[in-house]
């Protein structure tokens, strides 16, 4: 999935993965994209600082649902 692909579905309330299930991609309460583990609510953001690429390669994004 795309950085674009990715935020539009969480904006939609779609489940979004990396990874695997224990890895979910999150929008926070001031707007930023997160990618967050279901074990330990660590989280680290989405993308770059720059925003230009992301954290994970694209083809392990994926939704569930």
């Amino acid at each position: 999935m795309k950085i674009a692909e990715i935020k539009q579905a969480v904006d939609d309330g779609k489940n979004v993965y990396w990874a695997s299930d224990a890895y979910k991609v999150i929008k926070d309460n001031i707007g930023h994209y997160l990618i967050c583990s279901t074990f330990n609510n660590y989280c680290i953001g989405l993308t770059n600082q720059v925003g230009d690429e992301l954290n994970g390669r694209e083809d392990q994004f994926y939704i569930v649902g």
